[in-house]
């Protein structure tokens, strides 16, 4: 029975007793959803529930599950990383003979993940000010700031065919629970037979959706002067005419978020504003934007699917428009770098831009180095994503689900990092740089803040 997105919690308790759900399942693809997961937990112990309770979503991890959700239910809280896992956890949950093995063999990982999460919050953090002080520091005078061949946005659509060979089939057979890397896993002594199937069904598959046309990849992609102000990112209006000229009036701020915990060394306190020349530096630098989906058409191809009571395929179809939309991000990057200049000389297999050898990143919001989802707002804003086919509804979930957005960033020395937990000084100093509310902020932050939320209003309010 789905009740489809943002469904409230009575909503969900209610069905499942008039339609004697064997389990609910709950699903969050963006970070407020996990504070939901919770209350629904705690509402099925209140009212002395004891129906399986599965977790899974894009933002959800075991280790959330563990720390957060489970905690506040005490009946059986089982993490289900994806759609092929579902089977094997359902069936030690429904079978009275693998339940009580299943059970507890859950709850045991769930207790070694709450003592690991339990040691890693004991480690310090430095001050939001110490931090600050410890960035990631560049030679601002002698770095190469390469010019892109254009400033401004751009539509783009690909043919399918052109993304097939920047596939990354590996994390395919991941989401089935082939563990392997491809093309190895084809020939795995015990898992290669059922990956060569797999492997012939999503290709024979991608093979009808390229000649039938039944998915389109479209996305929107530019770039903009920027520069940094502390850990603010601030993209401006390229100037009309004069090149020389300084850049016009301010479009969009990206507030970035800066680590905190201590390293026990010499190491840094990034922010991505690291990255990106201050303005004082009196040196331009630039930053692209993009937004990416091959997931338009696949609702009908779903639909098609499960009306033939196909759910096989209508998952496998899922999956590869999720494999199709990173191959979109992956080839627009290549492009992107050969416009930016500094990748016109890139020679690159499709191995080597799996491993990320070239020189730049494309960091996405809600992911370790930027986690605040709400960020994303500014990002379609700024590129009219929403004319290109893509959307975000109000907790800032793309839709089509098969989608990508992001910064690029060509600093040569630029590299992912997590943020980790954030103290509620830095909270109090990020809601007065976005201009939003503590509690706001701290509700798309939750999984990243020390303290617990409300603290970083007592320090505002004190004016700490």
């Amino acid at each position: 029975v789905d009740l489809g997105v943002m469904a409230p919690c009575d909503a969900i308790l209610r069905s499942a007793s008039e339609e004697q759900a064997d389990l609910i399942g709950l699903s969050g693809l963006i970070t407020p959803s996990l504070d939901e997961m919770v209350f629904v937990a705690g509402e099925m112990e209140r009212r002395d529930l004891r129906t399986p309770l599965l977790i899974g979503g894009a933002t959800t991890s075991r280790q959330h599950t563990a720390v957060k959700i489970a905690p506040a239910y005490g009946g059986s809280t089982v993490h289900v990383a994806d759609a092929s896992r579902v089977v094997d956890v359902v069936s030690g949950l429904l079978n009275p003979d693998r339940r009580p093995a299943f059970d507890s063999a859950n709850r045991a990982d769930q207790d070694r993940l709450r003592a690991q999460y339990a040691g890693r919050a004991e480690r310090t953090l430095v001050s939001y000010a110490e931090a600050c002080a410890n960035p990631f520091r560049t030679d601002w005078e002698a770095a190469d700031l390469p010019v892109p061949a254009f400033t401004g946005r751009r539509r783009v659509e690909v043919a399918l065919d052109e993304l097939k060979p920047f596939i990354d089939w590996t994390f395919f057979f991941a989401a089935w629970e082939l563990k392997g890397r491809f093309p190895d896993i084809l020939d795995h002594p015990e898992r290669g037979a059922a990956a060569r199937e797999l492997y012939e069904r999503a290709t024979a598959l991608l093979g009808e959706i390229v000649r039938d046309g039944s998915l389109a990849a479209r996305g929107v992609y530019g770039f903009w002067p920027a520069a940094s102000e502390g850990d603010d990112i601030v993209l401006r209006e390229a100037p009309r005419g004069n090149a020389a000229a300084e850049p016009d009036a301010e479009l969009v701020r990206f507030n970035m978020l800066r680590q905190q915990e201590s390293s026990g060394g010499d190491r840094p306190h990034r922010s991505l504003a690291d990255y990106v020349a201050p303005r004082d530096a009196g040196r331009r630098d630039h930053i692209g934007a993009f937004a990416v989906t091959a997931g338009l058409g696949v609702d009908d191809l779903v639909r098609r699917y499960e009306a033939d009571h196909d759910d096989y395929h209508a998952i496998m179809v899922k999956a590869l428009a999720d494999r199709l939309a990173e191959a979109f991000a992956e080839y627009l990057h290549a492009r992107v770098r050969r416009e930016w200049g500094y990748g016109a000389d890139e020679e690159f297999s499709n191995n080597d831009l799996i491993a990320e050898r070239y020189r730049g990143i494309r960091p996405a919001f809600g992911y370790p180095a930027c986690p605040d989802h709400s960020e994303k707002f500014k990002l379609f804003d700024l590129l009219d994503a929403r004319a290109a086919g893509l959307d975000l509804t109000e907790s800032a979930a793309m839709t089509p689900a098969a989608s990508v957005s992001g910064l690029y960033f060509a600093h040569p020395e630029a590299r992912y990092f997590t943020v980790g937990r954030i103290g509620p000084d830095q909270a109090a100093d990020y809601a007065a740089r976005k201009q939003m509310p503590i509690a706001e902020v701290e509700r798309w932050l939750s999984t990243n803040l020390a303290a617990s939320p409300g603290e970083a209003v007592s320090l505002a309010a004190t004016g700490r």
